[in-house]
């Protein structure tokens, strides 16, 4: 039966009226200011000139009757107005975003971007990347190296692979993120066999003690690696911070010292011979395990093509090549 033309139009199907909404871009114009601070950190935001920015400000508020920005010396501020509209609006342009953004993942499951560890990125990761893609020749991987951890509400990344402490209180995930531990490689003093040869025997990790140990950003992943064999609590450790575990992996392969790394990341040197593990024939050396590798997603897009294939593929390789027990 054809629909009555006459028919009351059903309350939730009325749009709003044209003045309550003012121009998308000028609200996109107000949001910016108001999270970033000023006119000109909008603009380089949003890739605008800075007049352009401005004139969407005074759009909106004519639009509105009312002053939402106040022009100081210092740059531009909210007034009390301003900021009370901004606490209703942020929400919605968030939710505008978000739906859009998981629109098109949905629509677009070909391509997966994955957040990594540095150090799991460029010594492991990098390496064996290519099996992945020749196993999943139309998805597109996009793999960024950094110690930030992605924001999945804002989809910012599809998966993330940390390094967690399995030390302490249980890591807390946010809502609606989804976890699986990859590996919990064991820690181990690595050196080169120009440093070993000439430096005192190492038979106990005790004797670590006695050679020159090379540290992170401070002395806490020694500490806590002899403090397992109840080692070194009641002395000072020494020896250079170097900031990185890239760079103390990269003294050690020149011959200054002793690193702690893991298996996966010193595959390669210790294969090659560059590397050789410090007490990996003494029954002393008893394994130390502190950290592990944990993959993370959003739940709601955990089974998604792109990334259950990633994530099992993951977990099969790694799998594959961690050492024994």
């Amino acid at each position: 039966m054809a629909p009555d033309p006459s028919a009351p139009v059903p309350q939730h199907s009325k749009l709003p009226s044209r003045k309550s909404i003012p121009p998308f871009e000028a609200l996109r114009a107000f949001d910016a200011v108001a999270r970033l601070g000023g006119v000109r950190r909008a603009a380089q935001a949003l890739h605008r000139d800075h007049a352009v920015i401005s004139r969407h400000l005074r759009a909106i508020e004519d639009w509105t009757g009312t002053q939402l920005i106040e022009r100081t010396p210092a740059g531009a501020v909210l007034t009390a107005e301003g900021r009370r509209y901004h606490r209703h609006i942020e929400q919605a342009i968030d939710t505008i975003a978000d739906a859009t953004i998981d629109l098109i993942k949905r629509n677009k499951d070909h391509c997966l971007n994955a957040w990594c560890m540095p150090g799991f990125a460029l010594h492991w990761l990098v390496n064996h990347l290519s099996s992945f893609e020749r196993a999943n020749p139309g998805l597109d991987i996009e793999l960024r190296s950094t110690h930030e951890e992605p924001d999945f509400s804002r989809q910012e990344a599809d998966v993330d692979i940390r390094h967690v402490p399995m030390f302490g209180p249980p890591r807390q995930l946010p809502p609606n993120v989804r976890s699986v531990e990859i590996a919990a490689p064991p820690i181990i003093p690595v050196a080169s066999p120009e440093y070993l040869s000439a430096a005192p025997p190492i038979d106990h990790p005790r004797d670590m003690l006695a050679h020159q140990l090379l540290h992170e950003e401070d002395f806490d992943n020694w500490r806590i690696w002899l403090a397992h064999y109840d080692i070194g609590g009641e002395r000072e450790l020494s020896g250079p911070r170097l900031w990185d575990g890239h760079m103390t992996l990269a003294a050690a392969r020149r011959g200054r010292g002793i690193a702690l790394t893991n298996p996966l990341i010193a595959a390669d040197d210790l294969v090659s011979g560059r590397l050789i593990e410090v007490g990996r024939d003494s029954a002393a050396f008893a394994p130390v395990r502190l950290w592990a590798y944990w993959f993370l997603a959003r739940a709601d897009r955990w089974n998604s093509t792109a990334v259950k294939r990633f994530r099992e593929w993951l977990l099969d390789k790694v799998a594959a090549e961690m050492p024994e027990a």
